[in-house]
C-alpha cells in the first residue's frame, strides 16, 4: 500500500506577513496534525540564499519535527550535500534518527544553484563526485567502529563516529532526475526521490539491484492542493502558485537544466503549464491514479504549504486529501 507524505520548505516571502518564528511554530502544529490525519511521511527541502527564507537547514527541523512526533517518518527531498561536510553530517543524522528512534530517511541530492556553489565556495562541476565520496563515508560513519578513507576529496584516518544510528545504516534516498544522477541514486542509493523511469531501471540491472521492485518516492504528477471548491481556492492560491514556479524556473535555468521552462509571466502561461492541480478529492485522486500507472512508486508526497499560503488554509487540503483522497487509493 502507498504511504502518502507532506514535503515542506518554510518559505516565508515578505508579503505573506508573517514572522518566520509564527511560521515555524504554526508549520510544526501543522505537521503534528498531519501524523494525527493518518499521514505517513513528513519530507524536508533545503535552499540557501532565497529571500524568503527557504529553509536552509533540514537536519534542526528534521530533530524538531522527530521530537514532536511519534510515528511518521521524517526524511530529506532533498539535502543538497556538497555544502555539508560528511562526518559532522552523519553524527547529526545519527542523533535525528535516535531522537525518532529509526524513523529517518536521510535524502540527498547533488544542488544546482550556481549562488549556492558559489558562495559555499564549492566547484560545481566536482558536485557529483564530492556526493558519492560523502554518502560512502557517511555510511561507514553509521556501521563502522573507526575506519580511514582516501578518496578524491576527503583524507580521513581512524575515524570514530558516534553516536551510531538506530537504523545500521539510515536508508539513503537519493533524489535525480535524469543521466548521471540516476546511474548514481541506482549505484549508491537504497530508493530515488523522483520519478521511475527505463533509465533507472537499467542502472538497477546494470548495478545488480532489485529492479523488480524498485522503491520510489514522487510527488505523483502536478504540485496539488485539495479543495471542495477549486475555482474559489485556486484565484487565492495563484499568486503563490505564479510565485514558486518562477522561482524554480529561473533557478533551473540559471543552472542549464530548464527543468519547468522560462519563468511563466502571467496567471494564463502559468495555467499552461499544468504544473499545479488544485482540485476536488476525486480529481486529485483520480490524477494520482493515473501518475502511478505511468510512472509506479511506493511513497507518494506534495507540497504542504505553498509560498506564501497560510497555515489554516492549507490544513484545509490536509484534511480533505487525509478523508477523502487516501481511502480511494487503498488498492495501490
Amino acid at each position: 500500500m502507498i504511504k502518502f507524505g507532506l514535503w515542506y520548505d518554510f518559505r516565508n516571502p515578505a508579503w505573506a506577513g508573517r514572522s518566520d518564528a509564527a511560521l515555524y511554530a504554526e508549520t510544526l502544529e501543522h505537521i503534528v496534525a498531519a501524523e494525527s490525519l493518518g499521514f505517513d511521511d513528513i519530507w524536508l527541502s533545503e535552499h540557501h540564499f532565497v529571500d524568503d527564507g527557504y529553509l536552509p537547514s533540514c537536519l534542526p527541523m528534521a530533530a524538531a519535527v522527530a521530537a514532536r512526533t511519534s510515528r511518521v517518518t521524517i526524511g530529506t527531498n532533498v539535502l543538497l550535500l556538497p555544502f555539508h561536510d560528511p562526518v559532522r553530517l552523519a553524527e547529526d543524522c545519527a542523533v535525528v534518527d535516535i531522537i525518532s528512534n529509526g524513523r529517518f530517511i536521510f535524502g540527498p541530492a547533488v544542488g544546482y544553484r550556481r549562488e549556492e556553489f558559489a558562495t559555499f565556495g564549492v566547484e560545481r562541476s566536482q558536485r557529483g563526485s564530492l556526493t558519492e565520496e560523502a554518502i560512502e563515508i557517511m555510511r561507514l560513519c553509521w556501521t563502522e567502529e573507526q575506519f580511514s578513507y582516501h578518496g578524491r576529496h576527503f583524507d580521513l584516518d581512524a575515524v570514530r563516529c558516534t553516536p551510531k544510528p538506530v537504523q545500521r545504516p539510515i536508508p539513503v534516498w537519493i533524489g535525480a532526475t535524469q543521466g548521471e544522477a540516476v546511474r548514481r541514486a541506482a549505484r549508491l542509493g537504497d530508493g530515488l526521490l523522483g520519478n521511475l523511469s527505463d533509465e533507472y531501471i537499467a542502472a538497477l540491472k546494470e548495478y545488480d539491484k532489485d529492479w523488480r521492485h524498485p522503491h520510489v518516492a514522487s510527488t505523483g504528477g502536478p504540485w496539488l492542493f485539495c479543495s471542495e471548491d477549486p475555482e474559489r481556492d485556486w484565484e487565492m492560491l495563484k499568486p503563490s502558485a505564479l510565485y514558486q514556479l518562477q522561482n524554480y524556473a529561473a533557478w533551473f535555468s540559471a543552472a542549464g537544466q530548464p527543468a519547468f521552462g522560462d519563468p511563466p509571466t502571467s496567471y494564463a502561461d502559468l495555467e499552461s503549464r499544468g504544473q499545479y492541480l488544485v482540485g476536488t478529492p476525486d480529481q486529485v485522486a483520480a490524477s494520482i491514479r493515473r501518475h502511478h500507472e505511468q510512472s509506479p512508486f511506493e511513497r507518494h508526497f506534495f507540497w504542504a504549504i505553498w509560498p506564501g499560503v497560510s497555515p489554516e488554509m492549507a490544513a484545509t487540503s490536509m484534511e480533505l486529501f487525509a478523508s477523502r483522497v487516501i481511502p480511494q487509493l487503498g488498492d495501490l
